[in-house]
């Protein structure tokens, strides 16, 4: 149990996250990815819809992405709070406020429509996208990393 509680190696993680992507691809015959799951939600609260986008998306074929994210929130949640020596909070203090709730709000609307206007995640798109060999994923994930820098060491110093 001891080398559970301790932080992993970059590697093995990095071995594990990769062996997701084949091992979906055998055992379920489905690609790793996690935007679509927002459009499985929509699609799943809204059946009768008139936007293509919802009204005809194959729920039945794709609640699998729902199950997928749900179990990635509860081992999130099992692995920081009991598989850790230093538990960790939910959300940072400085976000416990209605100016932090703003910019979750905001972050997450960018996030959203990022993901959409990409064609995929960040997910999606670096660990499938790039393993299938896809042009278009190697440009999207060089794009994430270019704008994850520019906000962590430009940008991010003038809004947070």
């Amino acid at each position: 149990m001891q080398w559970l509680m301790q932080p992993w190696p970059w590697w093995l993680s990095g071995i594990l996250i990769g062996l997701t992507v084949p091992l979906l691809y055998l055992l379920a015959g489905k690609a790793f990815g996690i935007s679509t799951s927002l459009q499985e939600i929509g699609a799943l609260c809204s059946p009768n819809s008139k936007l293509d986008y919802l009204g005809k998306f194959d729920r039945k074929a794709n609640l699998w992405l729902v199950v997928f994210v749900v179990g990635i929130a509860i081992g999130s949640f099992i692995a920081t709070r009991f598989l850790s020596r230093d538990p960790k909070p939910f959300l940072p203090a400085s976000m416990e406020s209605v100016g932090g709730a703003i910019k979750l709000l905001c972050g997450g609307f960018l996030i959203g429509f990022g993901t959409r206007y990409a064609g995929g995640c960040t997910s999606g798109h670096s660990i499938t996208g790039i393993s299938n060999l896809n042009w278009p994923s190697l440009l999207a994930t060089v794009c994430f990393f270019a704008g994850g820098l520019a906000v962590t060491w430009g940008l991010g110093g003038l809004l947070f």
